[in-house]
């Protein structure tokens, strides 16, 4: 049990600085989706380049996980449908709902009811497509 409460921290952080960089504003979201603002993009754009360094770091430094095992990032393949079908799901919900994952949970943490809402029809659907996975192309 122990082991887990580094992830902890770690998501608390997460959320705290999705909450006070307005990265899990409703009206921030709006705002990118409309292109009156680039709070957003330059969140988005910072988070891409804080990845893309770590990644790399880690590559190059050979790190392990916090139980010992050899970090491996798979590389692959680009241009498969299911990418950009994924694509275009996620961002429809992202832009009618306002809303991606990490925020969900990080508002969730803030008492809002309407991101319980959003949480539960999230979490129905990551259990349709389990029991749908076989009929989808992949």
């Amino acid at each position: 049990m122990r082991r887990y409460i580094p992830y902890l921290l770690a998501g608390m952080a997460f959320g705290f600085i999705l909450v006070k960089s307005e990265a899990a504003s409703w009206y921030r979201i709006q705002e990118m989706f409309h292109f009156q603002n680039f709070h957003m993009f330059g969140i988005m754009f910072s988070a891409i380049v804080t990845g893309l360094t770590s990644v790399q770091l880690i590559k190059y430094l050979g790190r392990r996980s916090l139980d010992g095992q050899a970090i491996e990032i798979p590389v692959k393949p680009p241009g498969r449908k299911s990418y950009i079908y994924g694509g275009l799901i996620f961002g429809l919900g992202w832009g009618l709902i306002g809303l991606c994952p990490g925020p969900v949970f990080a508002l969730v943490g803030t008492g809002s009811i309407g991101a319980l809402a959003v949480l539960a029809g999230a979490l129905h659907g990551t259990w349709l497509y389990g029991a749908l996975k076989e009929k989808f192309p992949h």
